[in-house]
């Protein structure tokens, strides 16, 4: 079985430094597919790129979180959003707080409300993914999001980023905050893998996130070597691995503490040497495109 590669630029649309690294990682390969935040105020233009370039995979990034304290938004829907927002009307902070929360009915209309801006905006969504984890229930167990979301996905017909196997790599990732026992989220994914199946939701085998606690943070050289003996860990069959590029500039730097971070994913992946050293490998870059036409 063959390895292939699906390289996700997140929260395109979060900022003009964001749209503009994304533009240029579509264009010289160094990503495959991207997700667009419809909360945020350069989503118009994510989409007008979309819909002026068709031939590249771009999807919506689901957002149901405001995590930076000087730069937030709030819900799209115009109504029915009250549990969805925090005591200064932005979405919450942190997934937690939104899992506890949130009533039902209105994420499935917040969640449709994202899907149809972007298309009103000329997005053609390729798939679906989440903002910070919020809609996988895996802070607090409430496994209902996460079955609601698979559903809106199953009726828009598109991917959706869920891995059908949980891997050991992902249970000691500290990035992705779980807090329910190994044991019990492996149970969760062969369940929830067999209702994506039922519902006609392509899914990846596996999702691969980075981590930033170690020597990666201390310098860019340090990031793409471990980056590269990371890609190397990579299973056969169709794995993700997400990234949020940017531009290094002023607007940045006033949004998060740990701006170097996404500069230097955008200088990894826009670096030609990445690209051959993930063929050289054995791996095959592919989109969420090409994930659904594998799962018909």
């Amino acid at each position: 079985m063959e390895k292939y590669l699906i390289i996700n630029a997140d929260d395109f649309g979060m900022c003009r430094a964001a749209n503009l690294a994304v533009f240029e990682l579509f264009k010289c390969g160094g990503i495959t597919s991207s997700t667009v935040m419809m909360p945020c105020g350069w989503a118009p233009e994510a989409c007008h790129f979309a819909k002026e370039n068709p031939q590249f995979a771009i999807g919506v990034h689901l957002t149901f979180t405001s995590e930076w304290s000087r730069y937030r938004w709030g819900p799209v829907a115009h109504s029915d959003t009250e549990s969805l927002r925090d005591d200064f009307g932005y979405m919450y902070p942190e997934s937690d707080e939104f899992e506890k929360k949130c009533d039902l009915a209105q994420v499935a209309g917040e969640i449709r409300a994202q899907i149809e801006l972007a298309k009103r905006l000329g997005l053609n969504p390729s798939h679906l993914d989440n903002h910070m984890g919020s809609l996988y229930g895996i802070e607090t167990g409430r496994f209902e999001v996460l079955q609601c979301v698979m559903e809106i996905a199953g009726e828009y017909g598109l991917p959706f980023r869920f891995p059908s196997t949980f891997t050991d790599d992902q249970a000691a990732n500290p990035m992705l905050g779980i807090n329910i026992d190994a044991a019990a989220i492996k149970m969760l994914f062969t369940r929830f893998s067999a209702f994506a199946k039922d519902k006609g939701v392509a899914i990846p085998d596996y999702l691969m996130p980075h981590h930033w606690k170690g020597p990666q943070s201390d310098s860019y050289e340090n990031f793409r070597d471990y980056m590269f003996e990371h890609l190397k860990t990579i299973p056969e069959g169709v794995t993700e691995i997400y990234i949020h590029p940017s531009l290094e500039c002023d607007e940045l730097k006033g949004t998060s503490s740990v701006w170097f971070r996404r500069v230097w994913e955008h200088r990894l992946f826009s670096d030609p040497a990445t690209l051959r050293y993930i063929r050289d490998i054995g791996i095959k870059p592919v989109n969420y495109r090409d994930l659904a036409a594998m799962r018909k």
